[in-house]
């Protein structure tokens, strides 16, 4: 059964990124230019101690093949912490955009996050 996972780690701090926000929307287009279509919130969330979600954050029949984004709320959760940063925040949310071709696959999507720079890839 297929599943979209994620975690969010702290670069700046070599932690877990802990009490993320992270919301998923699915769009109803094709994800490019004028034809992204409508974007679809399908699950909301925090990430736990760990920097992971309890839960898959889509699993099953929910999990389709198409375009989606996770919105990972990075500014908000380095305003939490006691690093001195100036407002607004280089980093605010991280906006990930990425396909799905074959949903009964595994899709682990983590966020490596600093106040200066974020990357992504496609995990395990």
């Amino acid at each position: 059964m297929g599943r979209l996972t994620t975690h969010v780690l702290d670069t700046a701090r070599g932690r877990p990124g802990d009490g993320v926000a992270v919301a998923v929307y699915r769009l109803s287009g094709d994800g490019v230019g004028d034809k992204a279509g409508d974007r679809v919130q399908l699950a909301r969330t925090r990430t736990n101690a760990d920097g992971r979600t309890d839960e898959p954050l889509l699993e099953g029949a929910a999990f389709a093949a198409g375009v989606y984004e996770i919105v990972f709320g990075a500014g908000e959760y380095f305003g939490r912490t006691t690093m001195d940063l100036p407002a607004p925040s280089f980093v605010g949310d991280v906006v990930l955009r990425f396909g799905v071709a074959s949903p009964a696959e595994h899709y682990h999507v983590p966020l490596l996050v600093s106040p200066w720079s974020y990357q992504t890839y496609r995990g395990s």
